[in-house]
């Protein structure tokens, strides 16, 4: 395609046309020619709002894109409404590539009852590969909104479903021929589907009414990088069970086959949690389906220690994350 914006023939017909999740409360939404969006809240709800770009590959681009924003917005502990879309394209792309991430990004957006409400989509040669920037909007109550910098000392130590789902489904879809020379096809294939488990909205909400106080979702910089963001949003120490972290096996022997650290791998799919009392908020996860772990406590100091029998090692701020050794 030619440097520029998307040929209007094409942004009506492989773009706006792949929307189809609509939400009453966005009063002016995507066209031709609008340059913003509108949404309507309850004089007794506060917008939310949160930005993130997807980078590290181009496989599945378009619904990881939405779900990474999706669960943002989620960890805040709102409801996600709409999503402004912006897709910078190589000059090399098609038209049936651009639609295929369009109805992935819609399909992702059904299931979470989203409305993609406007966006830019621009064809340009800063670009080898599809860049995806994606804002969310959502609305929480008045006095709901929950924040990374919750966690008090005392506090359990959450975390849901397993850490490195997202980083392992994407190794697993790019290195595949890479992979096969030691696992085998079912194996891979059931790592490659660790992305249906990438959403942490319902978690979010069993949470918010189970008396949350601080949620982070485990993206770049896996869960060693989210619990020393959380403590230090918090300003508190934690003292945290390294066995007790769940992980996948794929997800460890796909670390090790490439030697990567799977507590260091994006992690989206896991949500970090602080409650007072952890043990009944795994329980009302588990009520709804969702796996989840007491894995330590915050502290009144300002050590975060990793336990490991009688090994103690200090957790550092976030890395480059894991991924990047790969792709």
């Amino acid at each position: 395609m030619k440097i520029g914006k998307v040929p209007e023939s094409v942004l009506k017909r492989s773009i706006l046309k792949q929307i189809h999740t609509k939400r009453a409360e966005v009063c002016l939404g995507a066209s031709v020619g609008e340059d913003c969006a509108a949404v309507k809240l309850a004089e007794d709800e506060i917008f939310v709002i949160s930005t993130d770009p997807i980078t590290g590959t181009a496989v599945d681009i378009g619904d990881l894109a939405i779900q990474i924003t999706l669960n943002d917005l989620a960890s805040a502990g709102a409801e996600p409404v709409g999503v402004m879309l912006t897709a910078l394209l190589p000059e090399n792309i098609t038209e049936p590539e651009i639609r295929k991430i369009m109805q992935q990004a819609d399909a992702a957006c059904a299931k979470a009852n989203v409305q993609i409400m406007g966006g830019h989509t621009e064809v340009t040669a800063v670009v080898n590969q599809p860049v995806i920037t994606v804002t969310g909007v959502g609305k929480a109550k008045e006095g709901a909104l929950v924040s990374t910098a919750g966690a008090r000392p005392g506090m359990d130590i959450i975390v849901t479903k397993w850490v490195g789902l997202e980083g392992t489904s994407i190794i697993a879809k790019e290195k595949q021929k890479e992979l096969l020379s030691r696992f085998s096809e079912n194996f891979i294939f059931r790592a490659q589907k660790f992305d249906q488990m990438l959403s942490v909205i319902p978690e979010a909400a069993t949470a918010v009414k189970s008396g949350v106080s601080a949620m982070h979702d485990v993206t770049e910089g896996g869960i060693f990088g989210a619990l020393w963001e959380m403590a230090e949003a918090s300003g508190v120490g934690l003292e945290i069970e390294w066995k007790k972290i769940p992980v996948k096996q794929e997800t460890i022997e796909i670390c090790e086959f490439f030697g990567i650290n799977p507590y260091e791998l994006i992690s989206s799919g896991a949500m970090l949690m602080a409650a007072e009392d952890g043990n009944k908020l795994v329980l009302e996860l588990k009520k709804a389906g969702i796996e989840a772990t007491v894995i330590g406590k915050a502290t009144a100091d300002n050590d975060r220690v990793l336990l490991n029998g009688e090994e103690r090692r200090f957790l550092e701020p976030p890395k480059t994350d894991e991924l990047y050794k790969v792709i």
